[in-house]
């Protein structure tokens, strides 16, 4: 029987999917000597993985050629597809920001806003529901620099801790929503391969429980000391 192949993001999420099937049982010595290979075995087990940039892991789940993905939320809010989504991972937690020059009034004056993102999709979305009509500027690279360089008004991008904004004179002026890594499935292999898929999928599940667990125990720990 051909292998389940799992596509996972290269970088953070890679890192920390490989711990999260490491954790369950799985053999992952082949992923972390990788070498230049994208398509790696899982020793003990009937699963192969395949590293990808984002947004091409969900290409790949959604034409059948990987039965499950790792991609981030944002990537699925930005480049959509027809998948299932079946988990909340709880790893490669941050947010979607509004972020603007410090002392700025993003409301103020009537003309019409231009708000540069790479995630023009979600910017869109987002000002849609406001009811606001603004000017959408994708940019690739460092989107700090386009308020600063007067390009836009203020920019919708990912936020973790907030550091490149500040040492770039940005602040945040509202939460978009928060984003972590998600668990995806192809369509058909989730009916083909129900059983192999859904065990899996019930692994998963019980390890973020335990990490959701264990996280509530050490803020318990924190709170207790604290008083």
């Amino acid at each position: 029987m051909k292998p389940i192949r799992i596509a996972l993001t290269k970088g953070r999420l890679e890192e920390k999917s490989i711990e999260m099937f490491e954790a369950l049982g799985y053999d992952c010595s082949e992923v972390r000597n990788k070498g230049r290979r994208l398509i790696l075995p899982v020793k003990n087990a009937n699963i192969e993985i395949v590293l990808a940039k984002a947004a091409d892991v969900i290409t790949y789940v959604e034409n059948g050629v990987c039965d499950l993905g790792v991609v981030g939320k944002d990537t699925i809010m930005e480049a959509g597809g027809t998948f299932y989504e079946v988990a909340d991972l709880g790893f490669g937690r941050c947010k979607f920001a509004l972020a603007l020059p410090t002392g700025v009034n993003f409301y103020e004056g009537y003309h019409t806003r231009c708000i540069a993102s790479k995630y023009v999709n979600v910017a869109r979305s987002y000002f849609e529901k406001k009811n606001m009509d603004v000017d959408i500027v994708k940019i690739e690279g460092s989107v700090e620099l386009a308020p600063i360089l007067g390009l836009s008004d203020a920019i919708v991008d990912i936020v973790e801790t907030g550091t490149t904004l500040r040492e770039n004179g940005l602040v945040v002026a509202e939460e978009i929503c928060q984003v972590s890594a998600r668990l995806i499935v192809n369509i058909a292999s989730m009916k083909l391969r129900k059983t192999e898929i859904n065990e899996l999928i019930t692994q998963i599940e019980s390890f973020v429980q335990e990490q959701k667990e264990r996280r509530k125990e050490k803020e318990a720990q924190k709170e207790a000391a604290a008083q």
